[in-house]
């Protein structure tokens, strides 16, 4: 019925893995709660990333999150691999966030469902 009146529905509650139209369904109902993190190289977030998405290395992630992100932020997190994914998932889920949310496919299931990416730098998008 809300289509009947052009209103979009809720989204679905978040879960541990995202498919990438779970988070833009939340992005298009005007969720901003929420937090895209890329983990991938820095060269290849420059190159391209999920439009909105913040970098931010493995390596420094849980120190970096927990000095810019409250514990109770909703967060999806995507990487090269969706097992690099997992492992950073599971680190800040370590850390005290309990609303994380590997984003299945990372950027390239993004840009194959048609969404918007964007560059940094000198990149030049393709």
């Amino acid at each position: 019925m809300d289509r009947l009146f052009g209103i979009i529905p809720r989204p679905a509650p978040m879960r541990e893995t995202a498919r990438v139209y779970d988070l833009k369904a939340r992005l298009d109902w005007g969720e901003p709660a929420l937090t895209i993190i890329d983990v991938r190289d820095r060269a290849l977030f420059n190159e391209r990333h999920v439009m909105g998405a913040i970098s931010m290395s493995v390596t420094e992630l849980v120190n970096r999150a927990l000095s810019t992100l409250e514990l109770g932020r909703d967060i999806y997190v995507y990487a090269s691999t969706d097992e690099e994914a997992t492992i950073a998932a599971e680190q800040l889920r370590a850390a005290g966030y309990a609303k994380v949310s590997v984003l299945r496919g990372g950027v390239a299931a993004w840009k194959a469902a048609g969404f918007p990416t964007e560059t940094t730098g000198n990149a030049i998008a393709a």
